[in-house]
């Protein structure tokens, strides 16, 4: 086990379940790769139909701010499925899961949002906000997503919304460091 100046513990490298990639293997790691092995392996959905380590980009006030999207499941190419990773209370992750299925896809919003910390899930509406499920249980597996498909729509976010779900994700996911500086982030304009 390796410490690195960072705000991870580092047990050394993993391959990716998903893409074969290799990546740091830390906690939160790991978690992410129990989650795409249950999407896979217990829900049923093909690993093509999930896209994994999706960035939002923002900049207001002078902070750049990558916000990651763990997952996004599409079937016959239409995006259904968000899916956020987040240690810790579930509570807190959900507004800016939100915002990110709102504006994620400039052809509409993702029907459906899910944060989870690995251990927990809460299963939302992206239109509401409103919890419609809770459980790692409770994610849709693809034959229910498959049904629930028609029902689901990719309506486009309304006009205005944009710019404010973009500022709740640079708000929500900003990072500051212990020093309380902003971290630096590689490539950024501003880091």
């Amino acid at each position: 086990m390796t410490e690195v100046d960072s705000h991870h513990m580092t047990y050394g490298y993993l391959q990716d379940f998903l893409t074969g990639e290799t990546l740091v293997d830390t906690d939160d790691e790991r978690y992410r790769q129990h989650l795409a092995r249950l999407l896979v392996e217990e829900k049923g959905f093909a690993k093509e139909e999930i896209e994994s380590r999706l960035k939002i980009e923002t900049l207001f006030a002078g902070r750049f701010v990558l916000s990651r999207i763990d997952f996004l499941i599409r079937l016959a190419g239409r995006p259904l499925l968000l899916l956020r990773y987040g240690p810790g209370s579930l509570v807190t992750r959900q507004r800016p899961a939100l915002a990110a299925a709102r504006v994620l896809d400039p052809q509409g919003v993702i029907p459906l949002t899910v944060v989870s910390n690995g251990q927990d899930a809460e299963v939302m509406d992206s239109y509401s906000g409103k919890v419609v499920a809770q459980g790692l249980g409770a994610i849709p597996a693809r034959w229910e997503l498959r049904q629930q498909e028609a029902a689901l729509e990719n309506r486009p976010l309304p006009a205005g919304q944009r710019e404010p779900e973009l500022r709740i994700l640079n708000a929500f996911d900003y990072e500051a460091c212990c020093a309380g500086d902003p971290c630096a982030l590689p490539r950024a304009p501003e880091g």
